[in-house]
């Protein structure tokens, strides 16, 4: 099932799309943690113009939709493709623009898909860790996203989140999202990895102290 949303067409990043995310995570996600917790963007001026890769440490199932209030962007995540073998959660994935990919290795698919979105407004998200690290190890960083930004000619965008555990939201916490100066791409994609890696542990070390 999830073969249909590996490979996906720039037209299909359009504004019905960018319109369904914006409504997800504006009218729902960010006004219900504005109202329950202390939720913070900081360093949007850190922002360039044009296309990116937003890259993020992953603490939480909401890291996504505060990732994409925070660029205030329209954000094509790249999906494990496991998500997509529910009926529903692919409907959902799909109305919000993410398209389907294999962990293990970077696919052709993925590249192509990737080319046509930086012909569009949106930018690409993904988490370099793959899955959640609710630690702050960065011990288990993939090289994908580097040779991504390297074939793509991008910046990558760091951002660090803190807070945004489901403990540490439960009772109008602090929710902190930190947005770093952008990485450019280098022919040395493990350098890019480990600028990757220092800029994230910096970004979040305030709130895990």
């Amino acid at each position: 099932m999830s073969s249909r949303y590996s490979k996906r067409s720039p037209k299909e990043f359009n504004k019905f799309r960018a319109f369904v995310q914006w409504l997800v995570v504006s009218v729902g996600y960010k006004l219900f943690y504005r109202i329950k917790c202390d939720y913070r963007v900081i360093g949007r001026e850190n922002l360039p113009k044009g296309f990116y890769i937003v890259a993020s440490n992953h603490i939480s199932a909401v890291d996504p939709f505060l990732v994409c209030d925070a660029v205030q962007r329209p954000v094509a995540y790249m999906a494990k493709e496991e998500l997509f073998e529910s009926f529903f959660s692919e409907l959902f994935l799909n109305w919000m623009g993410a398209f389907a990919v294999d962990r293990e290795k970077l696919q052709v698919s993925t590249i192509k898909t990737a080319l046509g979105i930086k012909q569009t407004d949106w930018v690409l998200g993904l988490f370099p860790q793959g899955t959640r690290e609710v630690t702050g190890s960065m011990d288990n960083v993939t090289r994908g996203f580097a040779a991504l930004a390297k074939t793509l000619k991008c910046d990558i965008v760091p951002i660090g989140i803190t807070g945004a555990l489901k403990k540490d939201r439960a009772f109008g916490g602090q929710i902190t999202l930190r947005i770093g100066e952008p990485i450019p791409y280098m022919e040395d994609t493990s350098e890019m990895v480990k600028i990757w890696s220092e800029k994230i542990a910096d970004l979040t070390k305030k709130e895990r102290k």
